[in-house]
């Protein structure tokens, strides 16, 4: 087993040049209140990897230029279409409008494993809440559907990041199968 090299790797990737006109991933992503810098460019990276449709940074969540956005991002945020809206209401309520299944990534009474998602969820946007309140009720309301990652451990919750990850790839391998 050899190691990849950068270059090796960049081979079998897409180029700033050329990105926009890859075929995305009909995820949308929703972040609400995201206090850390530091998970928003995380996320960016993710999104980047996952190939996202557009990625949604409302309410107080920071966004670039923010530098410490950027550190985490690492350029991703040239890759990813994104844009800063104020109010998450009205972005679901415009992506709802286009036929857009509005899921959270929360749990629920009525919550879903996230592995039990099937091709026909998509086109699909996905809600994520503030790192310690989750999504709010107002959003949770208009929500079509919400999603969970099981814990078997003492506490409730992941690292909003690092469970996006895990969402943002289940959707991605639920799309290509």
């Amino acid at each position: 087993m050899k190691k990849l090299t950068h270059d090796e790797i960049s081979q079998n990737r897409s180029t700033l040049e050329n990105i926009h006109t890859v075929k995305k991933l009909p995820v949308y992503v929703i972040l609400d209140s995201i206090r850390s810098s530091y998970n928003v460019g995380s996320i960016f990276r993710t999104s980047d990897g996952a190939m996202i449709q557009k990625l949604f940074l409302c309410g107080y969540t920071p966004h670039p230029p923010k530098k410490e956005v950027l550190k985490t991002a690492l350029g991703s945020q040239e890759s990813v279409i994104w844009e800063y809206a104020k109010d998450a209401i009205e972005v679901i309520l415009n992506l709802k409008k286009i036929g857009i299944k509005i899921c959270a990534l929360e749990l629920t009474e009525s919550s879903i494993p996230h592995y039990n998602l099937t091709k026909d969820t998509f086109p699909i946007a996905l809600v994520i809440g503030n790192e310690i309140t989750g999504v709010s009720q107002e959003l949770l309301d208009l929500c079509d559907l919400s999603i969970e990652i099981p814990q078997f451990g003492i506490k409730q919750s992941l690292n909003v990041a690092v469970a996006y990850g895990i969402a943002a790839f289940e959707l991605r391998r639920v799309f290509d199968t």
